[in-house]
């Protein structure tokens, strides 16, 4: 990626925005961070990730801002000017929208707008956001590709997500601001949120509590690292997204569109069995697995499984990182993070 911008990483006390500012360290970039401290997870590993970045990360300053907030952002926006903004921030969390659904219009469509108005006040050369896998919904074609059309989210926050996409798009047909999707997929690694399974599981293996088991375990997961995700989004920043000059209306390809925007999932491409992301981490922690067996809830998926010819194409990457590896050095900063 190009040395010597202004990059703005919005999220940057979560896991994904945490980890971005961290790689793009040392590159001669000025790096301002934003993000809200939202208490939806345990804040204090928010305020962990935001002292390690101040202590590795000179050009690195902090901004608590919560997007909702029109004015503030879009006057930031306005005194710094950035040329390069990684959109990571979200109200995240598939079953979380079915109990707070407003808080997900107020950080995902709301918090959304303002920093699209923001990017076309103050023009820059990109835009990357985060999008999701979640935007499958109903889709039960694998793997999951940019291609297909994705009109059925089975939750709010999937939903969200896909009014993201669509938003993005029109500011790139109105205002021709590059802007690229990224749909991650079911990310994990060191520093990672504990609201998500591989999180939740280390803690109770450890504690020899039951962990929940949806669908009875028939379940399959693109489990991505995050390393792997870091290294597409920062691949994808340095190529802003252009018009594919083969789109048409009369055949629209959901990947591309009018202006200059484009979507790519990142996820490893290689499916696993929930049961064996289980049994790994039973095998690093050492200890057996209480297994509370239980039904699908509402707003889940069987499966997840990208389709990375896109990326592959575009910025010549596809994650490849090993479910075994990922979830080895996972337990290690655990372990050491928690003193386990």
């Amino acid at each position: 990626m190009p040395e010597g911008r202004t990059v703005i990483v919005t999220g940057v006390a979560g896991f994904i925005g945490f980890h971005l500012v961290r790689a793009l360290a040392g590159r001669g970039n000025r790096l301002i961070g934003i993000d809200n401290l939202s208490p939806y997870y345990d804040v204090r590993l928010k305020t962990d990730r935001l002292a390690v970045l101040t202590a590795e990360v000179p050009e690195f300053s902090f901004e608590r801002l919560d997007l909702a907030d029109r004015t503030r952002v879009g006057d930031l926006f306005a005194d710094i000017r950035p040329s390069l903004v990684l959109h990571m921030a979200a109200q995240a969390g598939v079953r979380h929208s079915l109990k707070d659904p407003h808080a997900y219009v107020d950080s995902n469509i709301s918090g959304f707008l303002n920093v699209l108005e923001g990017c076309r006040n103050n023009p820059v050369d990109h835009l990357v956001y985060a999008s999701s896998s979640s935007v499958y919904g109903a889709n039960s074609a694998m793997p999951f590709s940019v291609h297909q059309t994705v009109d059925h989210p089975i939750s709010l926050y999937a939903a969200t997500k896909k009014a993201n996409e669509l938003m993005a798009h029109s500011y790139s047909h109105l205002y021709a601001i590059p802007t690229t999707g990224l749909r991650f997929f079911t990310v994990y690694g060191p520093w990672g949120r504990p609201d998500m399974a591989m999180f939740k599981f280390a803690r109770a293996i450890l504690a020899g509590d039951p962990i929940p088991v949806f669908n009875h375990g028939r379940m399959r997961r693109d489990f991505t690292y995050i390393d792997d995700i870091v290294e597409g989004v920062l691949r994808v920043a340095a190529r802003p997204a252009t018009r594919d000059p083969d789109w048409s209306g009369d055949h629209p390809d959901p990947a591309t569109g009018t202006g200059p925007y484009r979507l790519f999932n990142i996820g490893n491409h290689h499916p696993e069995d929930l049961m064996e992301m289980i049994r790994l981490l039973e095998a690093e922690l050492g200890r057996s697995a209480r297994l509370d067996l239980l039904p699908m809830q509402p707003g889940d998926v069987p499966a997840t499984y990208a389709e990375i010819e896109a990326l592959g194409e575009w910025v010549g990457f596809r994650p490849s990182t090993p479910l075994a590896e990922g979830i080895r050095r996972f337990v290690t900063w655990y372990r050491a993070y928690h003193d386990v």
